[in-house]
This record gives structure tokens, C-alpha cells and sequence, in this order.
């Protein structure tokens, strides 16, 4: 087990929670494959959460270290507070690490990211002002709030562009 859990991290950064999942799939397949009986399962699944605690206990997953480094990338993807938060949770990030500042300038730079990937707001190819409701709904979607959304839909193309090679530099 604790083999297998070595090998997952050594490709892939991932949460206890996660360690945990991947660990269970593999326990599921042998068990289908062995037609395991219940308590045989039972064993390997104790054997799994202990290889996990221990491995968390030193240091080789680290949940506040695979948030700070998957917060860092979903935003620099252009991805919105929200948006990374659920992502954390969806991969077993606990709640408290997983809830990120409020931050006014972090949440415009990734905005700014988000609609210069979209093509859309000053950065479409043909401004459309019919194009408004649609870009705030789509921003509204990926979890901008209404503020910002506005704010980056209401910049001219240059200061876009400014914005968005400043964003990218950071």
C-alpha cells in the first residue's frame, strides 16, 4: 500500500483526501479482481488511511501546500476566488484552507486573464455593445462578481492590454 501511495506522489501533488481516493479505486479493482471478502477489504482499507496519516504526519502531503500551489496556478490561469475555493474543496482541500482572502486587485488581475484568454469585453475582435449581457453573464459564471466583471468589460482596449501584460508579468 505504502508503495502505491509512494508512487502516486511521486507523479502527482495531491491532498490526503485525494491520496485517500486513489488509493480506494486501487483497493476497489483488486478486490473485484481477487473477488476480496468484506473484511479482507476492510483491512486494506484501514492499512490505507494509516499509510496516508503517516505519510501526512511527515510532510510528504501537505494540504496547505497543495492549495498554496494550486491557488497560485488556478489564478494565474485567470480563474476567480470562487472558482479556485470550489476547485480546493472538490479535490478534499479542508474548508479553512481552502477560503482565500478577499483581494479587490488579485480578484481585476485574474479577470483581466480570464477575458484576454475568452477573447471577450475590449478584447474582441469587433467591439459588440449586444455583447455586454452575454460577456457579464459568462464572467458572472466563472465567479466574478458583478463589480469587477463591469470593471473589466468598461476598460478601453490599451488599458486592457496594459492590465493584461501586467497580470501576466506578476
Amino acid at each position: 500500500m505504502r508503495h502505491a501511495a509512494l508512487n502516486h506522489l511521486a507523479r502527482y501533488s495531491t491532498t490526503q483526501t485525494g491520496l485517500l481516493r486513489v488509493l480506494g479505486r486501487r483497493i476497489d479493482r483488486w478486490a473485484r479482481a481477487a473477488e476480496a471478502a468484506p473484511e479482507q477489504i476492510a483491512v486494506c482499507q484501514a492499512a490505507a488511511r494509516t499509510v496516508v496519516t503517516a505519510l501526512a504526519g511527515i510532510g510528504v502531503v501537505d494540504d496547505a501546500a497543495f492549495a498554496a500551489g494550486r491557488a497560485r496556478a488556478l489564478h494565474r490561469a485567470g480563474r476567480s476566488r470562487r472558482a479556485i475555493a470550489a476547485h480546493l474543496q472538490a479535490k478534499g482541500v479542508p474548508a479553512e484552507l481552502a477560503a482565500l482572502p478577499d483581494d479587490p486587485e488579485a480578484e481585476l488581475s485574474a479577470a483581466i486573464l480570464y477575458i484576454g484568454r475568452r477573447r471577450i469585453g475590449p478584447f474582441r475582435h469587433e467591439p459588440d455593445p449586444a455583447q455586454r449581457q452575454r460577456d457579464l453573464a459568462r464572467l458572472a459564471r466563472a465567479g466574478f462578481g458583478a463589480d469587477i466583471a463591469m470593471r473589466v468589460l468598461d476598460l478601453s482596449h490599451a488599458d486592457a492590454e496594459t492590465l493584461l501584460l501586467e497580470a501576466r508579468r506578476a
